[in-house]
């Protein structure tokens, strides 16, 4: 059964990791798909490997002016959204000491003010019985040294998760959010640190994990479909966790 027949659903920063396997999970079950990304080339690349049932738009999350055309853009490819994952987003992380302004802004720009206007921009074509997802994450509950800006960042995206809920409400649009831990995605990449030593880096944060793994993109994926179907038709204003225990298990 295809939960999602004749749906559509747009994912922000879906050309890799975690947004690209929602996009082939949201395909296999019956949505045609649209994705964000900030190239031509890692949007044609994604597409190439998503098929037909998927479209793709060159957006940054982090330029609002770039947002602000993001609605007449998709319309060119649905007249409506049935679920909206706002998942555009990378991690860069820095000591108090070392932190600039730029790296500040950079992060509030892309994680805060992109998953704001974005909601605000499709929210005219989200259709009634709709969902929308925010990808937060599990560092939000406790404090990590040199993640005080990224943390700050996802601690607003989880508030948007309540705010949000409570206005969509009257639309008949569900909000929730997945809370996702240490999965396989490319967040080292824009740390500045050499391979090996974000190999090393993973190596010793995968020691200190309940599974002594990472997540798998398509087990977050899973969660997002979950949100977005009738299976989760009361779910609203909720937070999932998907960080294999990490959080509670000691």
């Amino acid at each position: 059964m295809q939960r999602f027949k004749d749906k559509v659903a747009l994912i922000t920063g879906g050309t890799s990791g975690m947004g690209f396997a929602t996009a082939q999970e949201f395909i296999r079950e019956g949505a045609r798909v649209i994705i964000t990304g900030r190239s031509a080339e890692t949007i044609s690349q994604a597409l190439a490997e998503l098929g037909p049932k998927a479209a793709g738009i060159v957006s940054d999350a982090g330029r609002t002016a770039a947002i602000f055309r993001l609605q007449e853009q998709v319309k060119e490819y649905a007249e409506q959204v049935d679920v909206l994952f706002i998942n555009a987003g990378y991690g860069k992380f820095s000591s108090i000491e070392m932190a600039d302004e730029a790296h500040f802004d950079e992060l509030l720009n892309v994680l805060v003010k992109g998953a704001f206007f974005t909601v605000q921009q499709m929210l005219p074509l989200l259709a009634p019985g709709g969902a929308i997802i925010l990808n937060t994450s599990f560092v939000t509950g406790f404090g990590l040294p040199n993640f005080s800006v990224y943390t700050a960042a996802k601690s607003a995206v989880q508030s948007f998760i309540k705010t949000f809920s409570a206005e969509c409400t009257s639309r008949q649009i569900r909000v929730n959010g997945i809370s996702p831990g240490y999965i396989k995605t490319n967040i080292f990449n824009n740390t500045g640190l050499t391979n090996e030593q974000i190999e090393a880096t993973v190596a010793g944060i995968t020691a200190t994990l309940p599974f002594q793994r990472f997540g798998e993109p398509v087990e977050i994926a899973k969660a997002v479909l979950f949100l977005a179907s009738d299976d989760a038709s009361y779910i609203h204003g909720a937070e999932l966790l998907i960080d294999g225990g990490l959080s509670v298990v000691k």
